[in-house]
C-alpha cells in the first residue's frame, strides 16, 4: 500500500466574515509586522482599508503592496521583494484571487531566501520555507489558500513557470465568503470553472489517494449545482458560500493529488496570449476531458455522479457521456468563448502550438493524467479546441 504525503494549513477560518479573524490569527501564530500583498482594485474598493482597519484596531501596524499583476511576472515579483525588505516583516499575508495568492507566495519566499524564481521552478521542489503566508482568497476559484504551488510567468520567455512545494502552503487561510460578492459575472463564471477543474482533475490524477479523492468529491458536489446559480443571481448568499468551500476544498484535493493535463495545456495559453487562468481552462476542459475518459471511465464516471448529472445506477458509459454533455452545456451557457472569440490570432496560435506544447510536458502536469499524451496529441487537442 503506497503512502499518500498530505499537508494542509495549519488554520483555516472559514465562514461569512472570516477576515475580520486576521488579527487574532496572527497573534495565534506570534506574528505581528504584516506585509499584505493585494491589487489595485481591492486598494480602491475599500476592501484594503477594512482589513488594514481592523489590523490597526489590533495594534497591528502593516504596510501595502498593491501593484501585482494578472499572471504575476518575475518582474511584478521583484518589485514585491524589493517593498518587503524595505519593511521589518515577519510574514505576508495574500489579499485577492489567485494572483495576489501567488504573488504573496512568490515574495515570502524569494524575500528570505533569495534567488531567482525560475531556480524554483519544477521539477524542483521547494520544501524549505520563506516568511509565513496567511491566505484570504476573494474569488472562489484558485484554491491557492490551501495548496503547494505558486505559479510565475518568466516574460522573457513566455513561460509560466509551476513551482511546486511546502514553502508555497499557506500557514492559514481565512476562506470568507462575503468578499466574493461584488465580482462580476465573467470571474464568477471562470473562476467557478476552474475550480471544478480542480476537483475532476485531483480525482482522476494518476497521484490521486483516498484522503484527495473524499476533498475531490466533496468539492464537485458543492460546486456543480451552484455555478449557475451564483452567475445568475450573484448576490445568493448560498450559493456564494458553497463555491468558496468547493473553492478551497478542491485547492486541498488537487495540492494533495495533482492537476493534470488540462492545466498543463491552459498555462502555456495564458502565457502567450494573456488568457486568464480560469478561462483557458474552460476552453480546454471538455476537449480534453472527452480524450482522456477512455482511461480512467469509471472515474470520470464517479465524477459525474458527485455533480449529480448522473444517477448511481447509471453504467459508467453512459455517466461519462452525461458528464461531456454537462461540461459542454456550461461553457455553452456561461458563454466561455474560444481561443478565436477572445480575439487570439489564428496564425500566432498555430505558430506557437509546438512550443505549448512542449512547455505543457516540462511543467509535468500532462504526465499525471489518466491518458498521458505525446507531443502530436496535444496538438491535435489544441486544434480542437481552436475549432470548437
Amino acid at each position: 500500500m503506497s503512502i499518500a504525503s498530505i499537508a494542509l494549513p495549519r488554520i483555516f477560518r472559514i465562514g461569512g466574515g472570516a477576515s475580520k479573524q486576521l488579527p487574532g490569527v496572527l497573534g495565534v501564530l506570534g506574528l505581528s509586522r504584516p506585509l499584505i500583498v493585494t491589487d489595485g482594485w481591492l486598494v480602491s474598493s475599500g476592501r484594503v482599508a477594512e482589513l488594514t482597519d481592523g489590523l490597526t484596531a489590533a495594534g497591528i501596524a502593516a504596510r501595502v503592496f498593491a501593484d501585482t499583476v494578472p499572471d504575476p511576472t518575475v518582474a511584478s515579483i521583484d518589485a514585491g521583494v524589493a517593498f518587503l525588505q524595505d519593511g521589518e516583516h515577519d510574514c505576508v499575508v495574500g489579499f485577492g484571487g489567485g494572483s495576489p495568492l501567488d504573488s504573496a507566495k512568490a515574495i515570502a519566499l524569494l524575500g528570505k531566501l533569495g534567488g531567482a524564481m525560475a531556480d524554483y521552478k519544477a521539477p524542483h521542489v521547494q520544501d524549505t520555507p520563506g516568511l509565513p503566508v496567511i491566505a484570504i482568497p476573494t474569488t472562489a476559484g484558485t484554491g491557492s489558500e490551501a495548496t503547494r504551488f505558486t505559479i510565475i510567468t518568466d516574460e522573457t520567455t513566455d513561460e509560466k513557470m509551476l513551482c511546486p512545494g511546502l514553502a508555497y502552503l499557506p500557514v492559514a487561510a481565512l476562506v470568507d465568503h462575503e468578499l466574493t460578492f461584488s465580482k462580476p459575472v465573467r470571474l464568477t463564471a471562470d473562476t467557478g470553472i476552474d475550480s471544478l477543474t480542480h476537483a475532476i482533475e485531483a480525482y482522476v490524477s494518476k497521484r490521486a489517494n483516498p484522503f484527495s479523492d473524499g476533498v475531490a468529491l466533496l468539492a464537485m458536489r458543492a460546486i456543480a449545482p451552484n455555478l449557475r446559480r451564483v452567475c445568475s443571481d450573484p448576490m445568493d448568499a448560498a450559493a456564494r458560500e458553497a463555491m468558496m468551500l468547493g473553492a478551497t476544498q478542491a485547492g486541498i484535493a488537487f495540492s494533495n493529488s495533482s492537476v493534470a493535463l488540462v492545466h498543463g495545456m491552459s498555462r502555456p495559453i495564458g502565457a502567450h496570449f494573456h488568457v486568464p487562468h480560469g478561462l483557458s481552462n474552460a476552453m480546454l476542459l471538455p476537449a480534453v476531458t472527452a480524450w482522456s475518459a477512455p482511461a480512467a471511465l469509471h472515474r470520470y464516471a464517479d465524477c459525474a455522479r458527485a455533480m449529480g448529472v448522473a444517477d448511481e445506477a447509471e453504467g459508467d458509459q453512459s455517466a461519462v457521456a452525461r458528464l461531456l454533455d454537462e461540461l459542454a452545456a456550461l461553457n455553452r451557457e456561461l458563454e466561455v468563448p474560444g481561443p478565436a472569440a477572445w480575439g487570439i490570432d489564428a496564425v500566432r496560435w498555430d505558430a506557437l502550438v509546438p512550443t505549448m506544447c512542449a512547455q505543457a510536458a516540462a511543467s509535468g502536469s500532462p504526465a499525471n493524467n489518466p491518458r498521458v499524451p505525446d507531443a502530436d496529441e496535444m496538438a491535435m487537442l489544441y486544434a480542437q479546441v481552436w475549432a470548437g
